[in-house]
């Protein structure tokens, strides 16, 4: 009788609207009525087409009534993934519901542009909790505790299913690669609001790495990329390993994407063949950059790669910059460089870096004209931890204040990288975790003074996303240095330490933080320390802000910390890009140095940091 009383309803109100199905589009005001929604409140409003559709999606009188009709059961379900298992959810359009057979003409007597009005009324009823968890089957003691379901705890269905998930994922982190996890199955008791939840258990045996192919090698050299995976077979099964195999794929460089395909059952012995399917990028690239800032001027980039040289996934990095253009106090100069990298060397978690650089630039506190070869070998320690090791000669063609000077340095640069913002992209922003750099150099100056100095430098970023989404980050900057050995002016004028500019403190000329000559030119510090606190904004489309504050100082005597504090201020546009985020920002110093500038105008490729 219920069924044939709603197919009736449906019929009347089909009948009563027949001028309505091509009327215009009806207005409409909705309000969300219900005490104490609380949480449940931002997701009712996001599921109901009332709400979300109102203003993008116009529809007819008969529309709103079929709108209003789907939005009951849609919210329904809502409040009851959130352990409300008793609610109603009510909707009257101008007093009536939609069922009414009297609604559809009331609504076509509406005058043009009259809105209707919409209630929604919700009553969320008691909130259910959980009552006993049930696994049965055969699991491990220590992978039930994966679980994380309490008994009183709400009955919230998405918790139930991500704890089903949880136990699935830590079975075959156990090596049960085919295990299956049942259910939930889950019984409601609407006397005492509680609702008992079963899974069923299915381990299979443990099993270990079968076979393991690549397929889609074209120009790559598999053996170099079997070591790379750093997998063998009969290796313990663990989706956690085989990930980090694929990823070790991809930080070859070689590939734009590498799945991996296991088998569908067991083999022989209890082992999983897998297939790593890989896609190999163009060999070559070709990059074009461009920077401006106020006190630098204008900076032109080009860069040529080749991804896979020999076929190891070898790196040949050539790059030409001009630097200076457009500047009033920074001259016309150049960069160039010639980068090679060996990766699996020797062994798969270590690479082999050379690099050849010239460089002429003309800046604030020097002119300089120098050549530099360096070696590095790098290592991976973990997949949170790296370092690095390595030689590096500088001949250095330095005038400072009118004197020129030639310095032969020899360097020995040790360094430590933690990072866990886990992104595998390079474009890709951070939006959580953190990074930290420590630097060590021990280095020998020869030619214009015969010094031995220590470099201690540290620097550290880390992200919070406010938002869940990325669309509101917060990100902190820090950094610190300090020179052992000599005075100031026994080090070089390039080795010295200097703050101001993008990658310090914004809103000051490059390098113009610190002592400085009489004429108001940079001397360079024995210590610098800086910080900055950034918020960065998704407004619309692939548009953005920032707003920032950036703080430091130099010295050259004594400790970090110890000089005076200068502070910047500024905001910024961001618009998003498929090869990165354009940055345009504007920063004032709000305590400005005598003779400096009133403000600083930034743009370029990536976020400040």
């Amino acid at each position: 009788m219920l069924i044939s009383a709603r197919i009736t309803s449906v019929v009347l109100i089909c009948m009563a609207a027949g001028a309505a199905w091509a009327a215009d589009p009806q207005p409409y005001n909705v309000e969300l009525i219900g005490a104490e929604l609380g949480d449940t409140r931002p997701v009712l409003r996001a599921s109901s087409e009332l709400i979300s559709l109102r203003d993008t999606a116009p529809v007819a009188p008969f529309g709103l009534i079929e709108r209003a009709r789907a939005d009951i059961p849609r919210l329904q379900e809502v409040l009851d993934s959130f352990g409300y298992y008793q609610n109603q959810v009510a909707v009257q359009i101008n007093g009536l519901v939609p069922a009414d057979p009297g609604l559809p003409p009331l609504l076509d007597k509406l005058g043009p542009g009259q809105k209707a009005q919409v209630e929604i009324h919700i009553d969320k009823g008691p909130l259910y909790h959980l009552g006993t968890i049930v696994v049965k089957g055969d699991l491990p003691a220590k992978d039930r505790a994966a679980l994380k379901l309490d008994s009183g705890a709400p009955a919230v269905a998405s918790d139930v299913l991500a704890a089903q998930a949880r136990l699935l994922a830590a079975l075959q982190e156990d090596s049960y690669a085919m295990a299956s996890v049942g259910g939930p199955d889950a019984v409601a008791d609407d006397n005492a609001h509680q609702v008992d939840v079963t899974f069923t258990v299915v381990t299979g045996p443990k099993a270990s790495i079968g076979a393991i192919s690549l397929e889609g090698l074209q120009q790559m050299d598999a053996d170099v990329a079997r070591s790379a995976l750093r997998l063998a077979p009969g290796d313990p099964y663990k989706p956690s390993t085989i990930d980090a195999a694929r990823r070790h794929l991809l930080d070859l460089g070689v590939f734009s994407g590498v799945t991996v395909l296991p088998a569908k059952t067991v083999g022989a012995q209890d082992t999983v063949p897998l297939v790593f399917q890989v896609q190999e990028r163009p060999r070559h690239a070709v990059t074009l950059g461009a920077r401006y800032s106020t006190d630098l001027g204008i900076a032109l980039s080009a860069s040529w790669s080749d991804r896979n040289l020999l076929g190891g996934a070898e790196q040949l990095n050539l790059r030409a910059e001009g630097t200076g253009l457009g500047s009033a106090s920074a001259g016309l100069g150049y960069h160039l460089s010639v980068q090679f990298i060996k990766p699996v060397f020797p062994s798969p978690d270590q690479s082999l870096e050379t690099n050849l650089d010239a460089v002429k630039e003309s800046l604030a506190a020097y002119d300089q004209t120098a050549q530099t070869a360096g070696v590095v070998l790098r290592q991976r320690f973990s997949p949170l931890w790296s370092g690095s090791a390595g030689l590096s000669v500088l001949h250095d063609m330095v005038t400072q204040e009118g004197s020129t000077r030639l310095y032969e340095i020899l360097a020995l640069p040790v360094t430590a990288q933690y990072d866990s913002t886990g992104l595998e992209d390079p474009l890709a922003e951070p939006r959580h975790g953190a990074r930290l750099s420590l630097a060590a150099t021990p280095t020998q100056s020869f030619g214009a003074s015969s010094l031995s100095f220590l470099v201690l430098q540290s620097s550290g970023t880390t992200y919070f996303d406010l938002s869940g989404d990325g669309g509101s980050v917060v990100a902190l900057r820090a950094l610190a240095g300090t020179i052992f050995g000599g005075s100031t002016f026994d080090l070089a004028p390039d080795q010295r330490l200097y703050a101001g500019g993008s990658a310090t403190v914004r809103g000051y000329a490059y390098q113009s933080l610190g002592p400085q000559f009489s004429d108001r030119k940079p001397t360079g510090a024995k210590s610098v320390d800086a910080a900055t606190i950034e918020l960065r904004q998704r407004l619309f489309g692939d548009w953005g802000a920032a707003a920032f504050v950036d703080a430091g100082q130099a010295t050259a005597r004594g400790a970090p910390f110890s000089g005076a504090v200068r502070v910047g201020a500024g905001v910024g546009a961001r618009y998003y890009t498929s090869i990165g985020v354009i940055r345009g920002d504007i920063a004032v110093p709000l305590n400005r140095m005598p003779g400096g500038d009133a403000f600083e105008i930034y743009i370029g490729l990536g976020q400040a940091f």
